[in-house]
């Protein structure tokens, strides 16, 4: 099934997006397709157009993809950079987990995983889990049995007690001395990495989310490639999204680059292993924007889109609100500075978890609603939705490390000009 856009009756280019297509300079290719509404949106949508093509122009940033939906569809696309279209395939790294959790609460829904019980039951790795409480003096790790088991819901919010290497001085110390390997290897091995506290006890970012894509792989029958597709990708028309990359997706795959500390930007190679020893369910899909946003218009229609109901309203409903309680989501400290800098979506506010979503517990700076719920992946991919405004939007380069502070920018420019079209005062 072919993914539905707007007719030609609710499509709008504006004269700055045509200037745009027109005078960019070969380098960067820049090209930008905008959007559904009213003539007064060309102003807030030209202001987009000119932010992206400035930074892509004066190579701040690579190749990037700006597109962003309301209820009507979609309102503004742009892609600038050489290669670069909004059809383009881009690794989406953690923006993975989102669709893992949608297959999980898909079983869920149909009482095959229960959020509530504990997942050892189904996944024996998980039965006895220890916790890593430092090392000893020859440098030997201390572990412990934790105290309670862990819940599809602990992995769906973070707060199993798994964290990432990239963020945890413990866990990269223990690589080091064990010779565990990193998650981005897609070995199984990478996946039996100690807790670091109690689950329950707090929120940290990590491996979670492979293991609840585990979850649905052991109560399917199918693995994560086959599920998604048959599940999420074909009922949305997402026919480039997927684990392993065909000769022709591979071709459209827009260029990884890497900051340097002089803040110019270095070409680098990357592919996601494609003979996995598991589907990686916590980063490593490929995708396009328009594939994504499909997925993103998908949560804003309260679980339909493109005639195909993925998850119920109120299964929708329950993965937005906060799951974590009392806790709070905290500020990703960078341990290994080349792949992310400090990370933190809203610094200063306090921020929640939903079913695998950061929800920003005020209004954003940039125009964003309280209650939204967003995320993003490791080579600078994010998304948020907005269900009060009903509004969403994504921005996609390939760029480490994470948390670049000019992509957020843009990304900050982006969502701004969006909710200055889409709700004009």
């Amino acid at each position: 099934m072919k993914t539905k856009y707007p007719s030609r009756r609710d499509v709008l280019m504006t004269a700055a997006t045509l200037a745009a297509v027109s005078s960019v300079p070969a380098m960067t290719g820049g090209r930008a397709l905008a959007a559904i509404g009213e003539p007064a949106l060309s102003d807030s949508l030209g202001d987009i157009d000119q932010a992206l093509r400035r930074a892509v122009n004066a190579q701040t940033v690579p190749g990037i993809v700006a597109i962003g939906a309301n209820e009507r569809g979609i309102v503004y696309e742009g892609a600038f950079g050489p290669n670069v279209m909004a059809d383009s395939v881009f690794w989406i790294a953690s923006m993975t987990k989102a669709i893992t959790a949608t297959a999980a609460m898909q079983l869920v829904e149909q009482g095959k995983l229960q959020l509530d019980e504990p997942i050892g039951k189904l996944l024996p790795d998980l039965q006895s889990p220890k916790v890593l409480e430092g090392f000893d003096d020859s440098g030997k790790p201390k572990l412990r049995p934790a105290k309670r088991p862990i819940t599809l819901r602990h992995l769906l919010t973070h707060t199993a007690g798994f964290t990432y290497a990239i963020w945890s001085e413990n866990l990269t110390r223990y690589q080091k001395v064990t010779g565990l390997p990193d998650v981005g290897t897609c070995k199984y091995a990478s996946l039996l990495a100690p807790l670091e506290f109690d689950p329950g006890d707090r929120w940290e970012y990590g491996i979670n989310i492979d293991w609840a894509g585990k979850a649905v792989e052991a109560v399917s029958g199918q693995s994560l490639e086959i599920y998604f597709r048959e599940n999420i990708f074909a009922p949305l028309g997402m026919n480039d999204t997927g684990f392993l990359i065909s000769s022709a997706q591979k071709a459209r795959v827009v260029q990884m680059y890497k900051r340097r500390k002089d803040g110019s930007l270095e070409p680098m190679s990357f592919e996601m292993p494609q003979r996995p020893e598991f589907f990686m369910g916590g980063g490593a899909l490929f995708s396009t924007p328009r594939n994504y946003m499909a997925f993103t218009q998908m949560l804003l229609r309260d679980g339909t889109y493109n005639g195909a109901r993925v998850l119920k309203p109120e299964t929708v409903a329950l993965m937005r609100q906060n799951s974590i309680g009392d806790l709070n989501v905290t500020t990703l400290k960078t341990i290994q500075p080349d792949l992310s800098y400090d990370a933190n979506l809203f610094p200063g506010m306090p921020q929640k978890w939903g079913l695998s979503f950061d929800i920003n517990t005020q209004r954003g700076p940039a125009g964003r609603s309280a209650g939204s719920i967003a995320w993003a992946g490791l080579f600078n991919t994010y998304f948020w939705v907005d269900p009060t405004q009903r509004v969403t939007g994504l921005i996609m380069t390939q760029l480490l490390p994470f948390a670049d502070s000019h992509v957020l920018d843009l990304f900050s420019k982006f969502e701004s000009g969006l909710y200055r079209a889409v709700t004009p005062a």
